[in-house]
């Protein structure tokens, strides 16, 4: 996460500064800290207005999708992860959050392609045994 909040200043100071880049990223880091702490609807919450204001950040959009996941609000971050993958289909990572919440979803067969991908560009462990359990459920 330190190296989203880094990547995140670099970008906001590339964007000039400025009071309202200031608070941006300000609230950036209090939603880290609300989602680290174990609070991902308050984190939600907060990253909201953030990707409203500056839809192009990825890393905003990210941790958004994920506080949506880890508090069960899976078609919000069907929504973000989409966006996410649509930009950059190489993202391991999104991919990888895509199959899981489509898997929390019950629609498997839609998991599935979305888990061997994430497991073909970054093998893991994670990453293989989604891939196994997904799988069992689609025979």
């Amino acid at each position: 996460m330190a190296c989203a909040v880094r990547a995140l200043d670099s970008a906001f100071a590339a964007a000039g500064g400025g009071t309202v880049v200031d608070d941006l990223l300000a609230e950036y880091r209090r939603a880290t800290m609300f989602f680290e702490a174990g609070d991902p609807i308050r984190a939600a919450r907060m990253l909201e207005p953030i990707v409203a204001a500056e839809p192009g950040h990825s890393d905003v959009r990210l941790l958004l999708a994920r506080a949506y996941f880890h508090s069960a609000q899976l078609s919000r971050a069907e929504e973000q992860l989409r966006v996410l993958i649509e930009r950059d289909p190489t993202d391991h990572y999104a991919q990888f959050v895509l199959g899981r919440t489509l898997e929390r979803q019950n629609r498997p067969e839609q998991a599935l392609p979305h888990l061997r991908v994430a497991a073909a560009m970054h093998p893991s462990d994670e990453y293989t045994e989604a891939v196994a359990r997904v799988a069992a459920k689609v025979r």
